[in-house]
């Protein structure tokens, strides 16, 4: 049986299809919509939707209500902790690997983007480009071209 995690107005649900198949839905128009649950009627009109996303915009009964909806992918990704981010962007570049550095691209003082390469480093016989984590201006290169570096060490500062 599938179950859902339904968000109304930030207030989690746990639905699963068996809730689901037991309302009594009638569609009235392409966005409205008549309910039956217990006994009691509801007048339902979709305002928006957001499929990718999977999120609702509805009215109920004159109510306005944001919905999302997760399905069991989502619960499991979410409880996986990958939909976390991280509200702190790092600022600094730390070696992701043990290896020795081949080039720099940036020089102190200068302004750099999110995504900009700013040095290469060799590990395990390849080349691997870093990239800026964010904007900022480049503080202090701890690194020179050839120093051996170890996984975590401080490559380059960002202000």
């Amino acid at each position: 049986m599938k179950t859902y995690v339904v968000s109304v107005n930030n207030e989690e649900i746990a639905l699963d299809s068996k809730d689901i198949s037991e309302l009594d839905i009638v569609k009235k128009s392409e966005s409205e919509f008549h309910i039956l649950e217990d006994n009691k009627k509801y007048s339902a009109k979709l305002l928006h939707a957001n499929y990718l996303a999977k999120e609702l915009t509805v009215e109920v009964n004159g109510n306005t209500y944001t919905i999302a909806i997760a399905d069991e992918y989502d619960q499991m990704v979410k409880q996986m902790g990958l939909l976390t981010s991280n509200t702190k962007k790092e600022k600094n570049i730390n070696a992701p690997m043990p290896g020795l550095i081949l080039d720099i691209l940036v020089a102190e003082g200068q302004e750099i983007n999110e995504g900009e390469q700013v040095l290469v480093l060799s590990a395990m016989k390849m080349e691997n480009i870093i990239t800026a984590p964010s904007d900022g201006v480049v503080k202090l290169i701890n690194v020179a071209k050839d120093d051996a570096v170890e996984k975590g060490q401080l490559l380059i500062e960002i202000a």
